[in-house]
């Protein structure tokens, strides 16, 4: 029986029904779904081409039997959760921020995931006495500026249990910043309700949602109604994407993707370098593309559209941009300035150049310079 374009898909057999997988794969995914957890919302399914079988929104949440290739070099906890976890639902890697996980499910789950050893259906949320000693280890840590919310995705909890988390977040003196990870405005926009958002009210603390999205086609209709009735509330909208081969790795689709999120309200914030994940290799690009997509999305995209691109270092080390640099020292003292077209320029100009023409030199590949640059030339 057909299953009905309402319904979220819940397992192998119900993407079948869907007309997303034949049967046949179906029945070869089988040790990917006991591994590893199935769900798409009917939300993402209804974006997805289905005659496409490159389809950037089914490559990210249909199951695939490259999840069974384990590469060398992916590990179980890819970013080293476990390492800076002193209680459970608390990730404290940094001094001035942590990581509070209150729930383990997600209304959809990414195969791409760098904690997909950790969540699925069968994840327990924190207990009232966990959550309890999680928000007594933030007040007895007075050093802690902002608290991001994450899991797990946040608003999977109940309205009444947000507001509950969030207030007594909001009452802690040292908590400035709340921040929630989120995928659902994008993924399931109808939870985004009036409850939920009177949930998300603070008296004190700023709040800032983080929505998760790869693709300009996962904001739809509803997920940009969804967004406009965050921001419309007065809430900061950032966005964090992951750069996924076969989905965004490509200067249309990213530049797409920038625009997309901008349209809707949200600051394109972090796009990440793909974590070393169990059997997520064929996700990942290499740093080196990544940085000349950056390159390209610098020179042909508002600088509203600029993500920082980010590698979560491999052992709990900690983020850091590994975007294209621009700045070298010049071989005469100062710098060399490569503009948007790659031309190279002398930083502070030769004296003599700044003279006559008022423009910045270029140099020739050993660093001489070589002309002034033409009144008008290069990308702004």
């Amino acid at each position: 029986m057909p299953l009905s374009p309402e319904a979220d898909r819940r397992s192998l057999d119900d993407l079948v029904s869907g007309g997303l997988l034949d049967a046949q794969a179906a029945a070869d995914l089988g040790p990917v779904a006991a591994a590893y957890p199935v769900t798409l919302t009917a939300t993402l399914a209804a974006a997805i081409d289905p005659m496409d079988p490159g389809d950037p929104i089914a490559r990210q949440f249909v199951p695939s039997l490259a999840e069974l290739l384990a590469a060398p070099e992916e590990l179980a906890d890819p970013i080293a959760d476990d390492a800076f976890s002193p209680l459970k639902g608390i990730v404290h890697r940094h001094a001035d921020r942590l990581l509070l996980k209150p729930v383990h499910v997600c209304p959809v789950y990414c195969r791409f995931c760098f904690r997909r050893e950790m969540v699925g259906p069968g994840a327990k949320a924190l207990t009232a006495a966990e959550l309890a000693a999680a928000l007594d280890y933030i007040r007895r840590h007075e050093e802690v500026w902002e608290v991001i919310l994450t899991g797990g995705d946040p608003l999977m909890l109940s309205p009444r249990r947000l507001a509950g988390l969030i207030a007594a977040l909001d009452a802690i003196p040292h908590v400035a910043v709340i921040r929630l990870h989120t995928r659902v405005p994008v993924a399931a926009p109808e939870r985004v309700s009036a409850a939920l958002i009177a949930a998300l009210a603070t008296a004190d603390a700023a709040l800032y949602i983080a929505v998760h999205c790869n693709h300009a086609r996962e904001l739809g209709d509803a997920a940009r109604a969804a967004c406009a009735r965050l921001s419309g509330a007065g809430i900061p909208l950032l966005g964090q994407s992951v750069l996924l081969r076969g989905v965004n790795d490509d200067e249309a689709s990213l530049t797409a993707l920038m625009r997309a999120l901008v349209k809707a309200r949200i600051k394109p914030y972090y796009l990440h370098q793909g974590d070393l994940a169990p059997g997520t290799a064929h996700f990942r690009t290499t740093i080196t593309e990544g940085q000349a997509l950056m390159r390209h999305l610098r020179a042909n995209a508002s600088g509203l559209c600029q993500p920082h691109y980010v590698l979560d270092i491999p052992g709990g080390h900690g983020k850091v941009p590994i975007g294209p640099a621009y700045l070298a020292p010049g071989p005469e003292g100062g710098y060399e300035v490569t503009d948007l077209a790659g031309n190279r320029h002398a930083y502070p100009p030769a004296p003599a150049d700044a003279a006559t023409s008022g423009a910045p030199a270029v140099l020739d590949d050993d660093g001489r310079v070589l002309r002034s640059s033409p009144e008008g030339s290069g990308v702004r």
